[in-house]
């Protein structure tokens, strides 16, 4: 019996990275997935590896920023699965500037991603997850549901050149702390993740010029570099940046049954590191 047998998790952001490792984690458990990804190629790839695995899955394709998605992509998972127990909000990128050269444009894309889709998402969530509970509770049950939305260091402590990322990593916070009273008693137990550096193709150290990766239409350099990068491994108390995987086992740890008292959390994922 794995711990999420029956269960049904949505991941947004998981045709790679963190959000596929997120996917492939709660899958060995028995969770059935909702994988979405911006773009087709990716959640098909991680589609099949959740299915070469035994798991259940099925995509939901699209920008998370979209008119309509959030509603989409709950009708997805219960069009496919009948229920939601598990959403995990991690879709997002960085956009960098310092704050002079930062445009409207860049600041309202990080709060779009990374505040606006997570709230949009819940919000859709939210008929399904009422009457759920309501039922449940008529009938003398409890069972939990959880969310787990990723929220950053950059929102905890902020990072230079990122007043957009930082400002909604922050509000993610807020809305994961908000969220976690209003839905208690529902028995959601909502909290955060605030990832330090986890090592995916948006975090990839360079040398020179930044690398570019395309999201949503727009080229936007991505990477940090490796001077950075090299200064900040000795801050952290393990020594190393972060995996994916790593990123991945601390959403399964507040997924878990064990974790059916814990809402209302910031948990830093860090290796150690303070800031």
């Amino acid at each position: 019996m794995g711990k999420f047998d029956g269960k049904v998790a949505l991941v947004t952001g998981a045709g790679r990275g963190i959000g596929q490792a997120i996917a492939m984690k709660l899958a060995s458990e028995g969770a059935k997935i909702v994988v979405n990804d911006l773009d087709q190629a990716p959640a098909d790839e991680s589609v099949s590896l959740l299915k070469a695995q035994g798991a259940e899955a099925v995509g939901c394709v699209g920008s998370v920023t979209e008119d309509g998605f959030s509603d989409r992509f709950i009708e997805t998972a219960l069009d496919s699965f009948g229920a939601i127990d598990i959403i995990v909000n991690n879709a997002g990128y960085t956009w960098d500037n310092v704050i002079q050269k930062m445009t409207d444009e860049q600041f309202q894309a990080m709060l779009d991603v990374h505040l606006i889709a997570p709230f949009r998402i819940l919000r859709s969530a939210a008929p399904y997850i009422r009457q759920a509970a309501k039922a449940e509770q008529a009938e003398g049950r409890q069972v939990h549901r959880k969310v787990v939305n990723v929220s950053s260091i950059s929102g905890v402590y902020g990072i230079a050149g990122q007043a957009n990322y930082s400002s909604a990593k922050a509000g993610v916070i807020g809305l994961t702390l908000a969220l976690a009273k209003e839905w208690g008693r529902y028995c959601v137990n909502v909290n955060a993740v605030a990832f330090g550096h986890i090592d995916t193709r948006l975090t990839a150290t360079y040398e020179g010029q930044p690398n570019s990766v395309e999201i949503d239409g727009k080229v936007i350099g991505a990477g940090v570099p490796k001077e950075v990068v090299d200064a900040y491994v000795p801050t952290i108390p393990l020594g190393r940046v972060g995996t994916p995987e790593d990123a991945a086992g601390a959403v399964y740890l507040l997924c878990l049954p064990e974790a059916d008292y814990i809402s209302g959390q910031v948990v830093n994922v860090t290796g150690g590191a303070v800031e």
